[in-house]
């Protein structure tokens, strides 16, 4: 005899459905009307904000 799954352990079964968000909605309207926000300070290149892993030996030349 096989064994059936019980109704509420099918797949998305107890999932709620997602309905409307005002936040999204009211965040979504002000992009349109303000356009891109520029950032408050520049994004550095990793080169430039992280520190090497490994010491340079010495002598080598630095390009």
């Amino acid at each position: 005899m096989k064994h059936k799954p019980a109704s509420s352990v099918r797949k998305g079964f107890n999932q709620k459905a997602k309905g409307f968000d005002q936040k999204k909605d009211v965040r979504a309207i002000a992009r349109e009307r303000v356009g891109t926000v520029k950032p408050s300070r520049p994004i550095l290149p990793p080169t430039l904000r992280k520190k090497p892993k490994h010491k340079r030996p010495p002598g080598e030349v630095e390009e």
